[in-house]
């Protein structure tokens, strides 16, 4: 086994045309073959990286023998477990187009991912399979469902009229052979839905290369090793579980340490147990860790690195506790990672999100594109000179993927500042999307659910501040003339066409909405006024509503 350790410098390079999936694990089954790639902790199920390529190619050539092409769109719905990451590798083998979805999924929202993404295959565990099956009608692409087996499950055979479901399982028992197509890196190969903001979510479409550079820039500028075991708990289909923490580890040689999903409770256990070495929080998960009472084992672990974005007020005492150094960063899912503050940057510049990443520009400007001097805010635009480092831009969306890269730089839609030594600083979103959970919330997707209801004339949904330092969902709802509706039936509506992070915590009746002179809502004000009297409005969680996932 050759595992010789190697450190990854920002300023080395990579081919993309080396960047397909096949290539990458071929070249790891000639290299490293012998050294453990995964590590399913709810099972302890293990994978070396020869053996992950082997299974992978196993069912590239299932999926082949069954039917899927290359090229063909095929939704992958599954909480984290290998079969996914096995499928997501399997589909890239075949050049067939993933489509992560997330499990929150449900009923108008999971049709409109699945058809806009034109997917004609759907790989779904058994626990969430009800809700595919629920929408089979509305999809009139769909040709074959493959089914994850629950071994814990009462046996029984899943059944639609329309189209057939197959047993995932069963293609890795076919005989790698070889493929009817060797992809190339400019292949599409991943579309990964973002929040929607000024409309619905879109698809942003990932090339082989592209998918496979952002885990190599990753490890780059992270400084991930072969030594590194990276503990995984954030869902594989969102950016930071898969792009960066997994295909980080799997581009620097290093192995990963996969859990079901996040648990403050289990959190250090399991990264004890699995002897991780980096991780990765988004979102209120840092906050969550630290709200868990001291413990003599909080430094009862490997773990010296930890990505935290953002980084919260009390970062320094984190570190102390924990053991860690915090690491952070900052990017966007639609186009690459800008930035990148590691664990090797001066510490007193934490709670910025650090310098630009090699070969790429971070600029911030006013409102027409205009540079703005440091400590002066303004919208964070970005630009890659990286070949292939970047999205294409957003599926069947081409007013949206131009409009975006106006003047030729990336619009985030973010607000921040750049101080004299070119760190980043998030300040907020200028763009109309919602935070919650580590989730991004379309609140144009929520109103569009809500306004569906036969009541509801209109409605306005917006962020508000509650326990926690992350945003909740607070909804302002005029009625239709004569109509009647309780806050409590409007969830229930929100939670049948919802992914569950969506629904509505707070929810108000009101005769108007503050309108600008072009007929805009001032969001700004329902949320001033909102926060300003919080604990009088309708809480589905004071009512003990509770939402299921």
């Amino acid at each position: 086994m050759n595992c010789q350790s190697k450190k990854f410098h920002p300023e080395t390079s990579i081919d993309p045309r080396t960047l397909t999936f096949g290539k990458v694990l071929a070249d790891k089954r000639v290299r490293i073959a012998d050294k453990l790639f995964l590590h399913s902790l709810p099972d302890g199920r293990k994978w070396t990286y020869g053996e992950f390529d082997h299974d992978s190619s196993r069912m590239a050539s299932g999926f082949d023998r069954a039917g899927v092409a290359p090229r063909e769109h095929v939704a992958v719905m599954m909480e984290n477990c290998p079969e996914q990451l096995l499928s997501y590798f399997a589909l890239g083998k075949l050049g067939a187009c993933t489509v992560p979805v997330n499990t929150a999924a449900r009923g108008d929202l999971l049709v409109y991912f699945l058809t806009h993404a034109d997917c004609s295959t759907i790989v779904v565990g058994q626990d969430l399979l009800p809700r595919v099956l629920e929408v089979t009608g509305s999809l009139p692409l769909l040709k074959r469902i493959f089914v994850l087996a629950d071994d814990s499950a009462p046996s029984r055979q899943p059944h639609c009229a329309d189209v057939p479901v197959l047993q995932l399982a069963s293609l890795l028992s076919c005989e790698a052979a070889p493929l009817p197509y060797e992809p190339v890196f400019s292949d599409l190969a991943f579309l990964m839905f973002t929040s929607g903001t000024t409309g619905p979510s879109k698809a942003i479409m990932y090339t082989q290369a592209h998918t496979l550079y952002w885990g190599w820039d990753y490890a780059q500028h992270h400084h991930y090793t072969v030594d590194d075991t990276l503990y995984v708990y954030l869902p594989l289909f969102h950016g930071n579980g898969w792009l960066c923490s997994t295909l980080g580890a799997l581009m620097a040689d290093a192995s990963v340490a996969l859990a079901k999903r996040f648990s403050a409770s289990r959190f250090w256990h399991d990264v004890a147990v699995s002897e991780a070495t980096v991780t990765n929080c988004l979102g209120a998960v840092a906050t969550f860790l630290w709200a868990q009472p001291p413990r003599p084992q909080d430094l009862d672990h490997r773990t010296r690195r930890m990505g935290v974005s953002p980084v919260p007020a009390f970062g320094v005492e984190f570190q102390e506790r924990f053991g860690v150094t915090i690491m952070s960063s900052y990017g966007l899912t639609d186009y690459c990672m800008a930035t990148a503050h590691s664990a090797l940057h001066p510490r007193e510049k934490l709670g910025s999100y650090g310098t630009a990443r090699k070969g790429v520009q971070v600029r911030i400007a006013d409102e027409n594109d205009m540079p703005l001097p440091p400590g002066v805010p303004g919208e964070i635009l970005i630009r890659s000179d990286n070949p292939w480092g970047a999205a294409l831009g957003y599926y069947k969306m081409p007013d949206a993927s131009l409009a975006a890269r106006s003047n030729m730089w990336f619009h985030t839609g973010d607000r921040g500042h750049l101080d004299a030594d070119g760190y980043l600083y998030f300040k907020d979103r200028i763009k109309d999307a919602i935070r919650r959970r580590g989730e991004n919330i379309s609140a144009f997707e929520v109103e569009s659910v809500v306004h569906s209801h036969p009541a509801v004339e209109t409605a306005a949904v917006y962020a508000v501040k509650a326990e926690s330092t992350e945003d909740e969902v607070a909804v302002s709802v005029i009625l239709r003339p004569g109509a009647t509706l309780t806050e409590a039936d409007l969830v229930d509506h929100c939670r049948k066409n919802l992914a569950y992070f969506m629904v509505p915590r707070y929810v108000e009746f009101v005769d108007s909405l503050p309108m600008t002179l072009s007929q805009k809502v001032e969001k700004y004000q329902l949320r001033t006024r909102a926060q300003a009297r919080l604990g009088e409005m309708w809480d589905r969680v004071a009512a003990g509503i509770v939402v299921e996932r």
